[in-house]
């Protein structure tokens, strides 16, 4: 295994420990068993021995066939053999990333703090490195504590010049922007940027150059994946340039892109290039590095023991399932290849009562004062560490009078902890504890809060995991008794609230929206802690707002819908679901604009000071429809995004997402379903399609954009804030 090293003073090492041997196990009849081991022995220098491991499902020793591989590049090989030699034996722990599995062998982990004692005349050189022999590797950190040191990192940072959202691919073009920095103890310091292209010299050579002058660790990149890298490589080719972006004498890996449903949606990944001996890191190719930036990573790696480069690019889901895969290893407990364990048959009226998501009660419509919202602390895996719902204690075999799951009457062991509790008992006690640090400490708290944010989507995920198809510790009965459970705290929760006088304005599956007239945050928080004592569940004060709208369906003026609503806290802190600010697809004008708006309104403390903030509001409103109509507003902020839901060729009808993916294909970009593209409106009244909207790549300032159509998306999103009031004036006396 090929490690790399940072010293304390900033000394680069590649150090290779040839001591990994890892393992997969092999379950079957005896006689089979016995069979398997010498035809192994004889293919490969492989030892074969028996052993007992724990089947998780029926919490039982079983006899396997222990497989261990000294050479771990034959590992995968050996596996897919013993498939093809006998298809009826049952493997576990044979698909497992060699990364994280070196990284529990040895306990340790990405990023970590270790002291390494090499092999005395092992050293050679690699690529200009020395490449030194592990003769003992010890950790001295620990992945759960807060403030945890960086190594010296150098960072490269790559994007081309103009709007980052907008995909190169489809016909961006810019100088390439490249920014060095260096790690100085709590963030990375930057120099200079520099702005190469191709007018002195080929982009190629000039970037070769500060390569080799920086020797970056990692390389931080917008659209590295699918555009930057291949095109510095292809130039590379093109002009004979040796581009030195791995450290080990590897060749660049990259993956292929494709197109694939999630929970009815089609979405796009991207292809990734990862490099050896560095790291490189997309951030448009990166869902936690989007949302928690570089800290959220590190966090995110250390604890999962994914490859830093694979962690930026996959799922949480992928590392909550890492987390119970590294607690099983270390129980003894056996990992299957695939789900196992069924779904148990059901009876029609059963199934009713199971498949059923989490309580929602309906807004009450209007616009009410003084508002507490109670939040269950991360719910759902608040229920399965208190009440140790995971997989294998669901229905166990072992525990017939166990208590049971309202609703469903399913069981829950009383005699084993669960491995999904364990793991979300650890993620949700350093949540908190990075919740208080951050209180405490103000210049770390950006800092922390990242991390933190990068736990909620593990825990997030941990609950979606229990019915994935495809989760090895999956069952789907578990998932139907976390439900069960929070649908029942919720319905505790809003009785106890009314009968304590307060009236319950919304409770959507974790939350409570409460009123009551004259409470103080004092009396909203002894109803938390009175709440949190009958439910067994952490509750807290959210927030109090001084005032919350409970907007309608924008169908039906009378409908309330969930998720359509603002609160104000005070100025600087308005909470907003459903408007237009928070879709992805929104222009920024849009967006701008209701947000000035709604800092305007939040200085507003009852509804008849609202009414007076709502008439400088129209100001703002006024202001952008001026903006508009002039003709002269910046197309950059005029924007709509929109997903692929198809191919181009495999849209029928003409609306503008079908126009301007046939406009792009036209101009030779290759486009796949799931991707997003960007386009502004031009004259949406106009007979021809391709006049009535434009790819942002291929608009011409001389088309200019269509002002009744924007001027009406400004109105559309002003029209919440004045709901109620318009509804007031329209009133009979």
């Amino acid at each position: 295994m090929a490690l790399w090293l940072i010293t304390s003073e900033g000394r680069r090492y590649r150090l290779l420990d040839r001591s990994f041997a890892p393992s997969f196990y092999v379950a079957g009849r005896e006689r089979q068993l016995s069979r398997l081991s010498p035809l192994l022995e004889a293919r490969a220098p492989v030892a074969c021995s028996f052993t007992e491991k724990r089947n998780l499902w029926e919490d039982q020793p079983l006899r396997v066939l222990e497989v261990c591989v000294p050479h771990p590049l034959q590992f995968f090989g050996l596996a897919r053999l013993v498939r093809r030699l006998d298809s009826t034996l049952q493997l576990f722990n044979s698909d497992l990333m060699l990364a994280p599995l070196y990284c529990w062998q040895k306990k340790v982990f990405p990023l970590a703090r270790v002291e390494v004692e090499v092999e005395a005349g092992e050293e050679a050189r690699s690529a200009g490195r020395e490449t030194l022999g592990v003769k003992a590797l010890h950790c001295r950190d620990d992945e759960w504590v807060l403030d945890f040191e960086l190594p010296p990192l150098t960072m490269l940072s790559l994007r081309l010049e103009g709007l980052s959202r907008v995909d190169p691919q489809h016909g961006r073009r810019g100088a390439l922007e490249v920014e060095v920095s260096r790690w100085e103890g709590e963030r990375f310091s930057a120099s200079r940027t520099l702005l190469l292209d191709d007018s002195e010299e080929p982009v190629v050579c000039g970037f070769e150059r500060l390569l080799r002058r920086h020797d970056p660790d990692i390389i931080l990149t917008e659209w590295g994946d699918s555009t930057l890298f291949p095109a510095l490589m292809g130039q590379a080719e093109k002009r004979g340039v040796r581009l030195s972006l791995n450290r080990d004498p590897l060749p660049i890996q990259r993956s292929r892109a494709r197109s694939y449903m999630s929970y009815g949606r089609i979405l796009f990944k991207e292809s990734a290039t990862t490099l050896f001996g560095r790291l490189h890191v997309d951030t448009q190719n990166s869902f936690i590095t989007h949302q928690c930036e570089l800290d959220g990573l590190w966090e995110l790696a250390r604890l999962t023991k994914l490859p830093v480069q694979y962690a930026c690019r996959t799922t949480t889901g992928t590392g909550i399932s890492h987390l119970q895969m590294e607690l099983a290893y270390h129980d003894g407990v056996l990992i299957p290849e695939q789900k196992a364990e069924p779904e148990s048959p059901k009876h029609p009226d059963e199934l009713l009562s199971a498949d059923r998501g989490g309580l929602v009660f309906p807004p009450r419509l209007g616009f009410f004062e003084n508002v507490c919202e109670l939040d269950f602390v991360s719910e759902y895996p608040s229920i399965m560490a208190r009440f140790n719902v995971s997989p294998e204690t669901v229905n166990c075999a072992c525990c017939p009078e166990a208590p049971r799951i309202p609703e469903l009457g399913y069981r829950i062991c009383t005699r084993r902890r669960g491995i999904t509790s364990r793991v979300v008992e650890r993620l949700i006690a350093k949540r908190q504890r990075y919740k208080q640090a951050a209180r405490e400490n103000a210049a770390r708290a950006p800092s922390y809060l990242l991390r933190r944010s990068a736990l909620k989507w593990l825990l997030v995920c941990c609950f979606g995991y229990t019915g994935y198809k495809n989760a090895r510790f999956g069952k789907i009965e578990a998932h139907e008794a976390i439900n069960a459970v929070a649908r029942e705290k919720l319905l505790v929760a809003k009785e106890a609230a009314e009968e304590r006088g307060y009236r319950v304005l919304h409770a959507l599956v974790d939350s409570l929206y409460v009123q009551k007239e004259g409470a103080t945050s004092e009396d909203y928080e002894r109803l938390a802690v009175e709440i949190e004592s009958i439910t067994n569940l952490p509750l807290a004060v959210e927030a109090v707002y001084r005032y919350v709208v409970f907007l309608p369906s924008k169908q039906y003026a009378e409908i309330p819908v969930p998720n359509r609503f603002f609160c104000v806290v005070d100025e600087d802190h308005v909470k907003i679901r459903g408007l237009e600010c928070r879709r992805h697809d929104t222009p920024r004008v849009v967006a701008r604009m209701q947000n000035e708006v709604l800092h305007i309104l939040a200085e507003a403390r009852d509804f008849e000071s609202y009414c007076v903030k709502l008439e400088q509001a129209r100001e703002v409103l006024n202001r952008y429809l001026d903006g508009v109509t002039k003709g002269d507003m910046n197309p950059e902020e005029l924007l709509i995004t929109r997903r692929l839901t198809r191919q181009p060729e495999a849209y029928t009808k003409n609306n503008h997402t079908a126009i301007v993916a046939r406009q792009l294909d036209r101009a030779g970009v290759q486009l796949r379903a799931g991707e997003n593209i960007q386009y502004l409106l031009c004259r949406t009244d106009s007979a021809l399609p391709d006049d009535r909207v434009r790819a942002w790549t291929l608009w011409e300032a001389w088309r200019g954009y269509d002002i009744g159509e924007y001027q009406q998306a400004l109105l559309e999103a002003f029209q919440p804030f004045t709901h109620y009031v318009d509804r007031l004036y329209e009133m009979p006396g």
